[in-house]
């Protein structure tokens, strides 16, 4: 269990692990928090935004859309590497997951695949969203992974928690693909070496 990381903790954290950071807008003040708690958190979810563009795409994880109200997550990782911060609370990014999947977060242990949505997942993690059209042939620059590595690494150190709290979304719910085109295995690897 773990209380929020502050807006200032998380730029100075993200910072330290050599992310290049880009504050949008009013990201400290940005939130869904009128819709239910945000905390405490236990992990990280990764995902694919299906668009392309830096500034269309950071703007659309800031803003939302008609349907689904921004923020659509924590921080907003960019082609180039660069780590925008579009929201600090509630973030409508994990949706309804499976509860079997958040204790083995909680537990740091692999998760099972995911066959239940009874469990809210934006109260429980934090998220980023990656610039990336998802479908499994837009490439993911070095930059841009290196950077998903940093951002997640930077949150785990904080917390204290190992690469396990890292998963993707299609780990945290069977509707989901995201993201595609790395494994979360391969990621949480990296996470994991970067920690040590």
């Amino acid at each position: 269990m773990a209380t929020p990381i502050t807006a200032n903790s998380f730029v100075e954290a993200l910072k330290k692990e050599g992310v290049k950071v880009e504050e949008v807008r009013d990201w400290r003040n940005h939130n869904r928090n009128h819709k239910g708690p945000w905390g405490p958190v236990h992990g990280i979810v990764i995902h694919h935004t299906v668009t392309q563009g830096a500034k269309e795409t950071v703007d659309l994880i800031y803003d939302g859309h008609a349907s689904l109200p921004g923020p659509l997550a924590h921080g907003c990782i960019t082609k180039d590497g660069t780590v925008h911060l579009t929201g600090h609370g509630r973030a409508n990014h994990a949706g309804l997951g499976d509860d079997d999947v958040l204790r083995a977060v909680i537990a740091e242990k692999n998760p099972p695949k995911p066959n239940e949505m009874n469990t809210d997942g934006n109260r429980s993690f934090y998220g980023f969203e990656c610039e990336n059209l998802g479908d499994g042939k837009d490439p993911w620059p070095d930059a841009q992974l290196e950077a998903i590595e940093k951002a997640a690494a930077a949150l785990c150190r904080h917390h204290g928690w190992n690469e396990r709290s890292v998963i993707g979304h299609l780990e945290w719910t069977n509707q989901k693909s995201d993201p595609r085109g790395f494994t979360m295995d391969d990621m949480r690897a990296r996470i994991a070496a970067r920690l040590k």
